[in-house]
């Protein structure tokens, strides 16, 4: 979390996953009439709330991938329709702003899990092993 913001309340959390359920459940059901989201499996993963709940940020991922930016342009041209949705549906006096994000989250796991399966750093982590191995032999050796 960068240095000076705050964590999300529990409030925040509440209401966030309630939208994500009611944004989701509406992309679902195949309301939304636009070209680039016409025939698509597109998965929630996340909505931020501000802490005043007047603005949303909703992540979205393509499910299998693919065209992120053809998707998050798609919602934003929907954004309309899906924020008088959700405010039918959710009980809050303003109904919040939505922004619709790209989520990365994936890809950046992939990159990482990538950089450890890779064969310098596996060397390391092997060679870090067998020093500790050597330390607590030696460690034991000592004790009796």
């Amino acid at each position: 979390m960068p240095r000076g913001q705050k964590p999300p309340t529990q409030r925040q959390l509440r209401v966030g996953e309630e939208l994500r359920h009611i944004i989701a459940n509406i992309i679902e059901r195949g309301e939304i009439r636009d070209p680039d989201l016409a025939g698509r499996a597109i998965t929630v993963t996340e909505v931020r709330i501000s802490p005043d709940l007047k603005n949303a940020t909703v992540f979205v991922v393509p499910l299998g991938g693919g065209e992120v930016e053809k998707v998050v342009k798609g919602l934003k041209r929907a954004r309309s329709f899906i924020r008088h949705e959700v405010a039918r549906q959710v009980d809050l006096r303003i109904a919040p702003d939505l922004f619709f994000q790209a989520d990365t989250s994936f890809d950046e796991a992939s990159h990482i899990d990538a950089l450890l399966r890779s064969p310098q750093v596996r060397r390391d982590l092997g060679a870090n092993d067998d020093m500790r191995g050597a330390e607590v032999v030696d460690g034991e050796d000592d004790g009796e």
